[in-house]
Parts: C-alpha cells; sequence; structure tokens
C-alpha cells in the first residue's frame, strides 16, 4: 500500500530518484486481410482509429521541489512525456517519472528510483508499467505488462530472484503513473465524483476521485488557480486507509500538476511545480 501512495504522490516518498533502461517493444506488424471471395462483396474500409485528446504531447517536461517535514526541499523530481512512438502494435507515450534527494539527505541514505509507463494514445490505458529501486544496497524492478482487452495483467518482481504474479483487472485500470496523466484528460468541475482503479505492486485497487474547488496555490510559476482532487483509496477490512492525500491541477487547458500533499507515517510530503519546459 505504501508503494501505491507513493506513486500516486508522485513518487515522493523518500523524495528520492528512480533510474533503469526502458526495452523497446517492436511493432507487431498487422496480419493481412484475407482476400475477398470470389463474387462477394467488397467490405468497406475499417476506420481509422482516433487519438484521444489531451492536454500534453511528447517533449513536454515538468520540474519539482519536493518538501518533507521540516526539509522546505528535500529533493527534486521530474516528470517527462519523452516520445509518442509505436508500441505493442499501436502507439503510446513514453512518460517517465524520476526523482532525486538533496546532496544532504543522499548521504544519509541511498535512494533511487525510476517509474515509466506507456499509455496507449487511442485509449489512454497502460500498455506496460515499471519501477525500478534502489534503496541502499537493495535493487529491484517491478514490471506490470497489461492486457487491456482481456483484463488482465502480469506483475514481475526481478531481485537476484525472479517472481510473477497474474492479475485481473476491473475495466480501465490505469498504473499510478498513467492515472495521473489520465486525471489531466477529463475534464472536470467541483463536485464530480469517478472512480479509477489502480494497480500497483501487484495489488488493484478501488481509487475514487473527489473532485473539489478551485484555489490559489503557490508554485515556482507564481499563484495559479489550481482544482484539488482527493483520491480515497479502498483498503482491505481491518486495514487503515491513506490519509492526507490531494493533487491541485492546473484550472486551464494544460492541467498541469502543480502540486500533491501526502500526511504518511514518516512524515508530510509536498510535490511543488518548480518548472515547465517544452510540450
Amino acid at each position: 500500500m505504501k508503494r501505491l501512495v507513493f506513486l500516486l504522490i508522485c513518487f515522493a516518498v523518500a523524495a528520492a530518484p528512480m533510474a533503469a533502461q526502458t526495452r523497446k517493444h517492436p511493432v507487431k506488424p498487422a496480419p493481412k486481410a484475407a482476400a475477398p471471395a470470389k463474387g462477394a462483396p467488397a467490405k468497406a474500409p475499417a476506420a481509422p482509429r482516433k487519438e484521444m485528446a489531451v492536454p500534453f504531447k511528447a517533449g513536454e517536461r515538468l520540474d519539482y521541489d519536493i518538501g518533507w517535514s521540516s526539509y522546505v526541499t528535500a529533493g527534486t523530481a521530474t516528470v517527462t512525456v519523452q516520445a509518442k512512438k509505436p508500441s505493442y502494435g499501436s502507439l503510446a507515450y513514453y512518460i517517465v517519472a524520476e526523482g532525486r534527494p538533496t546532496p544532504l539527505l543522499s548521504k544519509l541514505y541511498t535512494l533511487y528510483y525510476k517509474s515509466d509507463t506507456l499509455v496507449d494514445v487511442y485509449s489512454l490505458l497502460p500498455q506496460r508499467g515499471s519501477l525500478y529501486v534502489e534503496e541502499g544496497r537493495r535493487h529491484r524492478m517491478k514490471t506490470t505488462t497489461f492486457e487491456q482487452s482481456a483484463r488482465k495483467a502480469k506483475y514481475e518482481v526481478q531481485t537476484a530472484t525472479h517472481v510473477q504474479k497474474d492479475l485481473v483487472l476491473p475495466a480501465f485500470t490505469q498504473d499510478a503513473l498513467s492515472a495521473l496523466y489520465v486525471l489531466r484528460s477529463i475534464p472536470m468541475k467541483p463536485g464530480d465524483k469517478f472512480n479509477m482503479p489502480v494497480t500497483d505492486a501487484g495489488d488493484v485497487y478501488k481509487v475514487q476521485m473527489q473532485v473539489g474547488a478551485s484555489e490559489p496555490i503557490k508554485t515556482g510559476l507564481g499563484t495559479i488557480n489550481g482544482i484539488k482532487v482527493t483520491p480515497l483509496i479502498a483498503v482491505p477490512k481491518g486495514a487503515s486507509p491513506p490519509r492526507g492525500i490531494a493533487m491541485w491541477f492546473s484550472n486551464d487547458a494544460r492541467r498541469l500538476p502543480l502540486r500533491i500533499e501526502a500526511q504518511l507515517a514518516v512524515g508530510k510530503f509536498t510535490v511543488t511545480l518548480r518548472q515547465v519546459t517544452g510540450g
């Protein structure tokens, strides 16, 4: 559950970085259409698929300052739409989130994280998501490969050993990083509520997004009006739900993630937009 919260607050849980090379996925050639039977009427060509409208594009980079408890800046983070490219027989946005602790904190404990996702441009559903983690001497790679049409996924953890788990998914399931970008693409108004299943670390969570009022948010770009979104995460009976998570998106056409807050057992984390480039 902690890792889901970590990703939902934009990889801020340890004010950490994230690294690892992603694999290239070759485009599968489309099967050749069978020739029509002699004398049979020709079928009309299939209508081309239409890309979903989104407020971001390849090249957009968002830079953040991460605060933790008494540390005004405990680290920095970036989220980049690195490319729009062929992937898994379709076309996808390749989005990468990285963070880095300040030099002072990095001397106390080595932390490094990288989250990435491939989001299909036609459905805005993830094709594959991964999280690479370095915590001290521990290194591990977690990968979820989605088969959205069958509503299932394969979750794998690679350390010194390899562990695999098959998942059954509700419709429209996101990974935590893709969820952040899909939220940017949803028209919102105060009072709206909608559900978004999110998978993380081999589990699937029901998350209800509650939309609040627009309010001024201080950022590195100045004070910007932001729409508040509060995710309520359903947890198993008897477990304590995470508290104090909130996100603010700019109340304009770009729907930039301005600020993310989370109150955790180890303190309060804030992720505040500092700079926007490209896109």
